[in-house]
């Protein structure tokens, strides 16, 4: 029993922040209903994102509203802000939080908001490189914006290209080149290209043969995860699809519409998608608490951050030491399959510790990967056993739907791919929904923009 009233700050709403607090409203029930205990979830969406499934909902296999989980609807018994942590003092265990009020102020400064205990879980961000052009004309692949985002501009770039006769002017629009060869770079493109070669079966002018879908990888292989075995094969099925495979390969300029290659290729495109890994998020540079040479938390077993107490951090934010491993030194890899495990475990040591009970250490042996090239098309590797083609399609849709938070969503994704196999794939682009303000301004006798509006979380 928490014998002091705790507050407990949970940093992110994403996977390993949701199910955290999740965990903890469940865990700490009646030191919730007297008070003993308050739970606050400060993070920059309403909503938590389930990423595994972005590339299905950019092909339209998936509703975006499915993909994601309203956190005030899951977390009822915890307190909801919306806003950013800029700053973190654990010392005087003080955090400095922007509202979405205070950016409407303007107030950029925030305010102090005190804790207890504190879970780190802001998750990552992509990491860029200084590559001209690139800031100004490629797309990210993180969030459901840029997912449907990326979406819109694919089949806009077909509507181009299907309404002009400047050879150029098609051929940029019908290149799509993709820089990365992991998770998210090879299932984007996968599902993307499915969805544009079943698509042009509707313009009475554009052919399968009529784009070029290129992918782009620093390193000799493809979805490390999966094994060289796979990454192979995976290759192959992409180069049967005469999807451009470029590995030690790296992407050295984007302007002017132009992706130079260091290969020496030079591909004027529309599309460039930017995939190549990513970076813990920069709210940890602006805490006082131990942080490894590529600016994750150094934590413990126990998920608790090295060197100091009441202190948390999992998933991508956190180097956690992998036990089960023979080899010294090794960590957890940074994917859903620890980050559900590690979020459980952290909300039971956190109540652990306000109990006064003996913690437990984070114990999870590596399962293996499945990853979607497409429709009916996937490569796995679990226990060991290798999968190719439709079984680890089939197995991929299975993990992740019993993976994706609560019932409701479960239930609506699968009504959704059972539709799919019933009508046929939906082929709109609402592209407008990216500047819906536009139509009005030019009846009103302005001039629109076809920039977004500005949007005060700051997200891309």
């Amino acid at each position: 029993m928490v014998k002091e009233r705790a507050r407990i700050l949970v940093v992110g709403g994403g996977y390993v922040g949701m199910y955290t607090a999740l965990r903890l409203q469940r865990k700490l029930k009646r030191e919730l209903a007297r008070g003993a205990v308050e739970i606050t979830v400060v993070t920059p969406d309403p909503y938590m994102t389930y990423q595994p499934f972005l590339p299905e909902a950019a092909a339209g296999a998936i509703s975006p509203r499915h993909v994601v989980v309203p956190l005030r609807r899951v977390l009822d018994r915890c307190h909801i802000v919306i806003g950013e942590v800029t700053a973190l003092d654990h010392a005087a265990r003080t955090a400095t939080v922007v509202t979405l009020a205070d950016e409407e102020k303007g107030d950029g400064g925030g305010r102090p908001m005190a804790y207890d205990e504190v879970v780190l879980a802001p998750g990552s961000v992509s990491r860029t490189l200084p590559i001209p052009g690139l800031a100004d004309h490629a797309i990210g692949f993180k969030t459901l914006e840029e997912a449907i985002g990326l979406r819109n501009h694919v089949l806009e770039q077909m509507d181009i290209a299907s309404s002009t006769r400047d050879p150029d002017v098609r051929d940029a629009a019908l290149t799509f080149v993709f820089v990365g060869g992991g998770y998210a770079g090879v299932e984007a493109l996968g599902e993307l290209e499915d969805m544009a070669r079943y698509a042009t079966r509707y313009y009475h002018n554009l052919r399968p043969e009529d784009m070029k879908w290129i992918l782009v990888e620093a390193s000799n292989r493809i979805l490390p995860e999966v094994g060289e075995a796979m990454g192979r094969y995976t290759v192959s099925e992409l180069r049967r699809r005469n999807i451009d495979v470029r590995l030690e390969t790296r992407l050295e300029s984007c302007t002017d519409r132009v992706a130079v290659l260091s290969d020496g290729a030079r591909f004027p495109t529309r599309t460039v998608v930017w995939t190549a890994g990513v970076k813990p998020h920069p709210v940890l540079a602006a805490t006082d608490l131990a942080r490894d040479e590529r600016g994750r938390l150094k934590c413990t077993a126990e998920l608790a951050v090295e060197g100091t107490a009441h202190a948390w951090a999992a998933g991508d934010a956190a180097a956690v030491p992998d036990v089960t491993s023979k080899e010294p030194g090794r960590e957890c890899a940074p994917n859903a399959q620890h980050a559900l495990r590690q979020a459980r475990l952290l909300a039971d040591n956190v109540a652990h510790s306000l109990r006064g009970e003996p913690l437990e250490k984070y114990a999870h042996s590596y399962a293996g990967s499945v990853a979607s090239l497409g429709l009916h098309k996937g490569v796995a590797q679990v226990y060991g056993r290798k999968l190719k083609g439709y079984p680890a399609w089939f197995m991929h849709r299975t993990y992740h739907l019993s993976r994706v938070p609560t019932f409701n969503r479960k239930a609506r994704v699968a009504a959704e791919w059972t539709l799919a196999g019933l009508f046929k794939r939906e082929i709109v682009s609402l592209g407008s929904l990216e500047h819906p303000r536009a139509e009005f301004e030019l009846a009103a006798g302005g001039k629109p923009s076809r920039n977004p509006p500005h949007n005060p979380k700051g997200s891309s």
